[in-house]
């Protein structure tokens, strides 16, 4: 549930990082200042997400859910192009690391996470198939066309996609993305609402009150802050994290699952809080949306970004990345035409999200 402007930590966090983006922003960093840094980091991106919340909350949807997606790749591009800068060509795959890390934590890691925790409250997890099965069709054929595609397409060489098919990749994404977003708050919304164990769609008495305008206002004002803070604090940090991936002996795809799981933190949280209070859907529907989002609005943004971009783009997934998208959505597939999920769906997608942090580690 949102509370507006009653967490204190709202309004300091955006302030502090600021203050710290001031005191950092072209310096070279000690170890502790990298931790410091990277605290602040965080803690303007769930800020960041929490302010547009408030702000999509107060504007309703279609436009609610937009603007949240909307902040998000914000916070995920610039994570990407920032490091992409700073890398040269060894970043050239950083985009598709990214974009299929928050797929397979949406789709296996807070997707199975959510079935657990409401498997474990009411031994069988209730959702809408319908929508669900929507959602995860959406998600399937944006990572097709976007990660699968660039591998066999032969018009450049390589992994990638000529200017012409990027485009292409580009405008089908977020044409995709758009289509998803009407039909989920304009034309069938009930398919995205909680159910009952007999399927009948539950009320939603978890609903508060619309935020005033006033404290809207003051949102929009904190999430633009928390947006300055994030590019600019990634930008300061981003030396770091590569040398420190690089210290590990970490291949350089650990980068992107790096900057996945810190933008999808606030999703994660928020999955676990509604699986809690029997609201499944909401879950899976965080889960699925946010991989929609990171596709369709992320490929179009690095899109547009390569124009002042050097280097390749590399977004075709290799052998052993498409073996585990091609299993997710087969045993997405499984889990969702039921409607119905025990702690085994729930063990099965959270043991595929761990073969991919391991593999993402020893390839």
């Amino acid at each position: 549930m949102i509370r507006v402007l009653t967490d204190r930590w709202t309004v300091v966090v955006p302030l502090l990082a600021a203050v710290a983006l001031a005191l950092t922003w072209g310096r070279s960093l000690s170890g502790v200042a990298v931790v410091l840094v990277a605290a602040a980091l965080i803690g303007a991106v769930l800020a960041a997400v929490y302010h547009a919340e408030v702000v999509a909350h107060r504007v309703g949807e279609p436009f609610g859910s937009l603007v949240l997606a909307v902040a998000v790749t914000i916070i995920e591009v610039a994570l990407i192009v920032t490091l992409m800068i700073s890398g040269g060509e060894k970043a050239a795959s950083l985009a598709r690391d990214t974009v299929f890390a928050a797929v397979m934590i949406t789709c296996n890691g807070i997707f199975g996470l959510a079935l657990l925790v409401g498997a474990l409250r009411r031994r069988v997890a209730v959702f809408n198939a319908e929508g669900t099965g929507a959602a995860l069709a959406t998600v399937a054929t944006l990572a097709t066309l976007s990660l699968v595609l660039p591998t066999f397409t032969t018009s450049a060489s390589g992994p990638e996609f000529s200017p012409a098919q990027l485009v292409f990749a580009a405008v089908a994404s977020l044409a995709l993305y758009g289509l998803f977003v009407m039909v989920q708050t304009v034309r069938h919304p009930d398919d995205f609402l909680p159910v009952e164990g007999d399927g009948v769609v539950a009320d939603d008495d978890d609903h508060d009150d619309s935020p005033t305008a006033k404290a809207a206002v003051v949102s929009l004002a904190l999430l633009f802050v928390a947006l300055v803070c994030v590019v600019g604090l990634a930008k300061v940090v981003s030396p770091s994290i590569e040398s420190a991936v690089a210290s590990a002996g970490l291949p350089p795809s650990a980068v992107g699952v790096v900057i996945a799981l810190l933008v999808l933190l606030p999703e994660t949280l928020a999955a676990v809080r509604a699986a809690r209070r029997d609201r499944v859907q909401i879950s899976l529907n965080l889960a699925l949306g946010s991989a929609m989002a990171s596709i369709g609005l992320t490929i179009p943004a690095i899109a547009v970004a390569t124009i002042w971009l050097d280097g390749p783009l590399v977004l075709g997934l290799g052998a052993t990345q498409m073996v585990l998208l091609g299993l997710t959505v087969v045993v997405g597939v499984l889990t969702v035409v039921p409607g119905r999920a025990t702690l085994l769906q729930g063990g099965v997608h959270l043991a595929l999200f761990s073969a991919f942090v391991f593999l993402a580690a020893s390839p």
